[in-house]
């Protein structure tokens, strides 16, 4: 899977908005809305939020992270 499917698996998994999730992690909606668009990838800031809401919530963070290094912006 790629980035964006693996943010937008973990925010449904959750049942979460994408505003409830941005919220949860301290990022603005459109933050989350170009994440899962393919138009963004995220900052180191956000990937430790994004770890820190997994551990939280007992999601995997593994391959979101793994998705994450191997990321590639589309165009």
């Amino acid at each position: 899977m790629n980035f964006s499917e693996e943010i937008k698996r973990i925010r449904q998994r959750s049942f979460l908005t994408q505003q409830d999730f941005a919220k949860k992690i301290g990022v603005a909606f459109s933050t989350v809305n170009r994440w899962e668009s393919g138009r963004a990838k995220p900052n180191l800031k956000a990937m430790k939020s994004i770890n820190a809401f997994c551990l939280e919530n007992n999601i995997p963070y593994e391959t979101i992270e793994e998705a994450w290094l191997n990321y590639k912006i589309e165009k």
